[in-house]
């Protein structure tokens, strides 16, 4: 996408934002909360969405403007989304750029209401760069940054309802419990895979932090943004290495075009190296909200199994 219309389309949805604004000026002045006395809670992307929903519980309406398959490095706000947003009491979003062509639309949004980019509480000594400098938003994937994160947006529940402030706490300690159940389950599965075949090939690089977190090193096609270009270099880069250590698998992902990795296999299969399709992670978006995989533990939990059975060729 190029920077013109990147430009062109925030320009747009601040258009329909003032547009909206001014309406809602014209009317009646709207009342905290929802009707049966709910917190109305907006996210952007459902990694923050569903957490939030265990830790609210029944104090809260969660909505999660980017469901699955859906990419947060390209996503433009429509007029529904800003009808969603402007509904909220609480607005909950990553930041570190995730959302970029959004930033606008939170920046006037926070002038009426609680606006949080909850990623950016993380400290920045914690958070990893790329080589021109530039933040790797996808902090989700390391279990203990994540729950930072997760403690800023549930200090917004508070602020906003401090008489349930004692009730999503308790949510939280117990939400955190589970988490910190996962996070050993992660390493303890994925310490068994050798450490010559612990090399993880995605379309981009988005398991940054899952990697530095379960000692896996990780290779993206594409930069931190999905409108990075691949280019043959870096695929021929990738392919020396699959070669070097004999990595049995590469993946795709649920939010990214597979076309990438299918001239990894091809290239690595012309050099004699049999590379399979190790199969789906979910990176910038989650499973379908029905779905075990829509659920924050459910999402990471297949992304650490489908890496172990395909690395380790031990299956389940």
């Amino acid at each position: 996408m190029s920077k013109a219309v990147r430009k062109s389309g925030i320009w747009g949805t601040l258009i329909v934002l003032a547009a909206s604004l001014t309406l809602a000026g014209c009317g009646t002045t709207a009342t905290n909360g929802a009707a049966d006395g709910k917190i109305n809670v907006v996210a952007t992307i459902a990694q923050i969405a569903e957490p939030i929903s265990v830790i609210g519980g029944d104090k809260v309406h969660v909505q999660s403007l980017m469901g699955p398959g859906v990419d947060p490095h390209l996503y433009t706000a429509t007029q529904g989304d800003i009808k969603k947003l402007e509904s909220g009491d609480v607005v909950l979003y990553s930041g570190l750029h995730l959302e970029a062509n959004m930033v606008k639309v939170f920046e006037q949004i926070g002038k009426k209401k609680t606006v949080s980019a909850i990623s950016e509480s993380i400290p920045k000594e914690k958070l990893l760069k790329d080589a021109g400098g530039a933040v790797d938003p996808h902090v989700w994937f390391d279990i203990d940054l994540w729950k930072q994160a997760l403690t800023t947006a549930t200090e917004a529940l508070k602020t906003y309802s401090q008489e349930n402030a004692d009730y999503f706490e308790t949510n939280k300690t117990n939400y955190f419990t589970r988490l910190d159940e996962l996070k050993k389950e992660s390493v303890d599965k994925l310490v068994q895979v050798p450490k010559d075949k612990r090399v993880l090939v995605t379309a981009h690089d988005a398991f940054g932090y899952f990697g530095r977190m379960l000692d896996i090193q990780v290779v993206g096609l594409q930069g931190l943004s999905t409108e990075d270009e691949v280019g043959l270099t870096d695929i021929e880069d990738t392919i020396n290495l699959l070669m070097k250590h004999k990595v049995p698998a590469v993946f795709v992902e649920s939010s990214i075009n597979p076309a990438s990795i299918q001239a990894v296999i091809e290239g690595a299969k012309k050099k004699g190296l049999d590379v399979k399709k190790g199969g789906e992670l979910y990176s910038d978006a989650m499973g379908a909200a029905s779905s075990p995989e829509g659920t924050y533990l459910g999402m990471y939990r297949h992304n650490v199994n489908t890496i172990y059975k395909a690395l380790s060729g031990k299956g389940e």
